[in-house]
């Protein structure tokens, strides 16, 4: 995401998608106006760096795979990336060679489908954890690869949706557009004033 202030470190990045009403459309509108519940949505896509920052962003219609979207999250990140996670819809080959021709040295750390069997048509890195996972479980590849800081992703769209709500105010698809880029820069400003510290109550 353009604007973000760099720095020498590297960052872990989490992508992950949510869903967003297009100026106020419900699902009442929907039954009573019989509108198409795929003109009423858009689904916005996020880059969230383990530092809470969000480095890139993208807002299509409610129909976009998520994994369609890996090309242009990666495009805007500039920073040096140790580590890119995501949840099982990411989980196709290509979205591997989209993460490795952008991140080279980057871990990319996505648990496999279920019904996936290992073969070399598979990249490399996903057969990995296929392999690992069999002969380990999924929790012990979980801590092993510290899947845990994709939740970073989910904290970011709870921010966003507590911040500027669930639906979008402009209307036409462009003006979406720079309505969510705005919105992630003002969240960005807010996580470079320092995040709040949550402590067990007692």
């Amino acid at each position: 995401m353009k604007g973000v202030q760099r720095d020498e470190r590297t960052v872990a990045i989490a992508f992950d998608s949510t869903g967003l009403k297009r100026y106020g459309r419900d699902e009442w509108h929907q039954e009573k106006h019989k509108v198409s519940s795929k003109r009423s949505w858009r689904k916005l896509h996020l880059g969230v760096g383990d530092d809470h920052v969000i480095y890139s962003t993208v807002l299509t219609d409610k129909n976009t795979m998520d994994d369609a979207a890996t090309e242009a999250l990666c495009d805007q990140i500039e920073e040096e990336v140790s580590m890119v996670s995501a949840d099982r819809a990411y989980d196709e080959n290509h979205v591997y060679k989209t993460v490795e021709a952008h991140f080279p040295e980057a871990d990319i750390i996505i648990p496999p489908k279920d019904y996936l069997h290992y073969n070399e048509n598979h990249h490399p890195k996903r057969c990995a954890h296929m392999i690992e996972i069999a002969a380990k479980g999924q929790q012990t590849w979980q801590q092993h690869h510290q899947y845990g800081k994709r939740s970073g992703s989910e904290t970011a769209m709870q921010r966003y949706k507590r911040t500027f709500g669930n639906q979008l105010h402009a209307r036409e698809m462009s003006n979406q557009e720079i309505e969510v880029m705005i919105a992630c820069g003002v969240l960005n400003r807010f996580t470079s004033l320092g995040m709040p510290q949550s402590y067990k109550s007692v």
